[in-house]
């Protein structure tokens, strides 16, 4: 960790605990300031704000008072998920309180450099695959997991060496707080509509994810996705070296999908058939991969062992098992219908039986109509199978099957599939009609895929 005594004696608030909150008002304390943490959980049910109140922090819990800010302090950390129409930031932001994100405090104290990786899709699985591939043959230091992915960059930067790197998965919530925040390389995987209720527009939204390169020089390295127009623009707006990457054009320089091969400069690295992922959006991601993988020296052997054996991340169009040579894929992760496009197009479909369903949010699903052509069979549960249905009827899907729980549709989308199918669970939907997260909905699916193999 580098020395600083930037933050001695400095009275700081941290604004709201989750596992960042925490690492940073640890690490400031460790780092000699005056600590104060504001968190709108009750003390009583905060096993969190408890901790840091025996660290000798102190905790304010409950809500958060707007004449907190009359304690003179000289920063805010604040979480990510926190709005800056909150009333404190907004007293801040008017008091000229300069306000960060965890991720910032940890870029300030590592010794290791950051990669940064940030869009609306694909951010967890690039990361994972980033991760792995720095890792593959490496002699010196280690890739260490941090930000939205491991764990909080604070906490992993405590420890870190210049022989490491940092890998990061950046939210546009943390990015909108950092400051001297310089990623060596970073990259945003794609733009889409997103998180409008926290921003406002896409135009803010952009603005927040494009903070990502703002402190980058040319000895940086930016990749950007040039199938989409904003990002061809914005190419020409940035101090740092850009690298293109694109799975509809051939490109002579950067990453790039021509021909079912994934290219790096020109150079064949491997076939998109020989991923351990299925879906255009995996090849995407690679493309990502690869380029930093190149740029920070990996082997193309390596490159390519790892890809193909890579087997995604947990709950998004992970490959759980075979049952009597059914293939079953969890994608409990996919919330929304662009979620459910994605994964839908890296299968034949005419081999494919879906199981959708969850929480209904007023989503009537005529977007999916185009990707449900060809379904072999759909398997609809929860508060929206019915919608899911209308939409699937309208697509021509012939075998569509209704029923109430994902207990239910796990054995019927099995009794619709034959040897060499394979059975996705895609939902399109928040979870919480029938659990409290997708996590466990996509545990679920997997516990009872192994209870068809009993």
């Amino acid at each position: 960790m580098k020395a600083t005594k930037k933050y001695e004696n400095k009275k700081i608030l941290v604004l709201g605990l989750a596992k960042s909150g925490v690492a940073a008002a640890a690490l400031l304390h460790k780092l000699g300031a005056f600590v104060t943490v504001n968190d709108a959980k009750e003390f009583d049910q905060n096993p969190d704000a408890q901790h840091l109140l025996e660290l000798g922090i102190t905790v304010i819990t409950g809500s958060h008072p707007v004449d907190l800010l009359d304690e003179g302090f000289v920063l805010i950390v604040k979480n990510p998920g926190i709005p800056y129409s909150n009333p404190i930031l907004e007293k801040a932001i008017k008091k000229h309180i300069p306000i960060i994100t965890e991720i910032e405090l940890a870029y300030q104290i590592s010794e290791a450099p950051f990669i940064g990786i940030t869009g609306t899709n694909g951010k967890t699985t690039t990361t994972t695959m980033i991760h792995q591939l720095l890792n593959s043959e490496r002699q010196k230091g280690q890739a260490y997991l941090a930000g939205n992915i491991g764990f909080p960059a604070s906490t992993v930067a405590q420890d870190v060496t210049a022989d490491d790197v940092l890998v990061t998965e950046l939210s546009s919530f943390q990015l909108m707080g950092v400051d001297e925040f310089r990623p060596h390389i970073a990259a945003i995987t794609n733009l889409y509509e997103a998180h409008l209720d926290y921003h406002g527009d896409k135009a803010a939204y952009l603005a927040a994810k494009w903070r990502i390169q703002e402190n980058m020089t040319s000895a940086d390295f930016l990749l950007l996705n040039v199938d989409q127009p904003v990002f061809q623009e914005l190419s020409h707006h940035t101090q740092a070296t850009v690298i293109p990457f694109s799975t509809a054009k051939k490109l002579d320089r950067g990453a790039c999908l021509s021909q079912g091969v994934l290219h790096y400069n020109q150079e064949e690295i491997i076939q998109a058939s020989e991923l351990g992922v299925p879906g255009i959006h995996n090849v995407e991601n690679a493309l990502v991969a690869i380029a930093v993988a190149k740029l920070s020296g990996v082997s193309t052997a390596a490159i390519k062992a790892t890809l193909t054996q890579f087997s995604g991340v947990p709950h998004r169009t992970e490959y759980v098992g075979d049952v009597a040579g059914r293939k079953f894929y969890n994608d409990s992760k996919a919330t929304n219908s662009l979620a459910t496009e994605k994964a839908l197009s890296g299968f034949e479909k005419s081999r494919l039986v879906l199981i959708a369903g969850g929480l209904d949010r007023g989503n009537e699903f005529a977007e999916l109509i185009p990707h449900f052509k060809g379904l072999k069979a759909a398997v609809f549960y929860g508060e929206t199978k019915e919608k899911l249905k209308k939409a699937a009827d309208s697509a021509g899907v012939e075998t569509v099957h209704l029923v109430d729980t994902l207990e239910e549709a796990v054995p019927s989308a099995f009794s619709e599939s034959d040897e060499g199918d394979a059975i996705l669970l895609s939902p399109a939907n928040a979870s919480w009609d029938q659990f409290p997260n997708f996590e466990v909905r996509g545990e679920t699916f997997v516990a009872l895929m192994k209870k068809l193999s009993k």
